[in-house]
């Protein structure tokens, strides 16, 4: 870690992250799965009340609140007679199936006690990486947030198979954080704050801020916390902290029981200093939301037009195509020696690339008509790497 400071720099510093809290508007709460339910599955009343009863203070303050929960599985493990949570994705989807119902059931039972209504938003990868359904997952929580309703997001785990996952809950509420302009990200753990070990190792000492990669050197984040329903560990948070703060939002790492303090401003938790930049959101997705599904090769020529002159991608520049993608994808955006420079949505399939392969638009468009006189990649769907 980097160097202590004296008490009066960190009450100083304190001082900074309570304002930054205190005049978040917008706020994106992450509840984990381990925070909800018991250690067998199924929720857990009182901790789910004490929840909303928070974040049901902030919205009555005007504050908007985003809730992204995980325990969809976990709910459903206890109606469908399972010990433990399944390692199948078969069974992980029937169970997310009987346990999402339940899970929003007993959120709009608990909001309704301050008068407010909450809405469902359950997300695949490609929900918010192809444009349209981009725009239509903005949408649907901004109108939400409107009608002064309470969206409750998770990733979709009845229909999401391993190629399209978030892969943890964490990962999606720093982007949706970053889809909504967020002001402010909390995510709610059973620990308590991010420490440079075990809190149960003697030695270990919590950290209270993070103001870049250096304050995280020689922290051990191998993952304290309670196993057998969650999917997240503190790796999956310090990730999703370096999402979100490179997208210019601060973010508190807590327990879930300490979320009114860390909610007031209260210097409890690990508070993560923003960057001051904030990228075009959707782009911001594209480049951490989504995994490649094939790769296109650039000539020398392309590398400098894609990285240097931030221009389209042209199918005179491509060399070579991997994978089995169809239009509209993810790809990656290699040079010469294979090494991604940029990701981007590709406009072909895979089996329509390899005979427009160094052949200008131009030249497309006479032999094979207009629909050919088009990106490979747009510079709109293109994210440098």
């Amino acid at each position: 870690m980097g160097t202590r400071r004296g008490v009066a720099d960190r009450s100083a510093q304190n001082g900074r992250v309570r304002e930054a809290v205190t005049s978040a508007r917008r706020v994106v709460v992450k509840i984990g799965s381990s925070s909800l339910t018991t250690a067998t599955g199924g929720l857990d009343d009182a901790r789910v009340d004490a929840l909303v009863d928070t974040l049901g203070g902030l919205a009555a303050d005007g504050r908007e609140v985003v809730l992204v929960s995980s325990g969809a599985i976990a709910a459903g493990l206890a109606p469908l007679r399972l010990t433990r949570r399944p390692r199948d994705l078969a069974t992980q989807q029937a169970a997310a199936s009987v346990g999402q119902g339940l899970l929003i059931g007993r959120y709009a039972a608990a909001f309704a006690r301050h008068s407010r209504t909450v809405g469902q938003v359950l997300l695949t990868v490609d929900d918010v990486t192809r444009r349209a359904h981009y725009r239509n997952a903005y949408r649907t929580l901004r109108k939400l947030l409107d009608l002064r309703a309470v969206p409750i997001v998770n990733e979709n785990d009845t229909v999401a198979t391993d190629e399209i996952r978030f892969g943890d809950n964490d990962r999606l509420a720093a982007l949706v954080a970053a889809l909504v302009d967020a002001d402010l990200l909390v995510l709610l753990s059973d620990v308590d704050a991010l420490w440079t070990g075990d809190p149960a190792r003697p030695g270990s000492t919590r950290i209270t801020e993070v103001h870049g990669e250096s304050d995280l050197a020689g922290v051990d984040i191998g993952g304290a916390g309670r196993a057998g329903v969650g999917t997240g560990g503190m790796v999956t948070k310090v990730e999703a902290a370096r999402i979100a703060t490179g997208f210019g939002i601060p973010v508190v790492l807590t327990a879930a029981p300490l979320a009114g303090p860390a909610l007031a401003g209260e210097p409890v938790g690990t508070y993560f200093h923003p960057s001051s930049r904030r990228p075009a959101a959707r782009l911001f997705w594209l480049a951490h939301a989504t995994a490649p599904r094939g790769r296109l090769h650039l000539d020398p020529g392309a590398v400098q037009a894609v990285v240097g002159r931030r221009k389209s991608l042209l199918p005179a520049g491509i060399t070579a195509v991997d994978g089995a993608f169809t239009a509209g994808d993810p790809v990656d955006l290699v040079d010469t020696a294979g090494a991604p420079v940029a990701r981007g949505l590709v406009n072909y399939d895979a089996v329509e690339l390899p005979g427009l392969l160094g052949r200008s638009t131009s030249e497309l468009a006479a032999a094979l008509g207009p629909a050919y006189e088009r990106e490979v990649v747009h510079r709109d769907d293109l994210v440098l790497l």
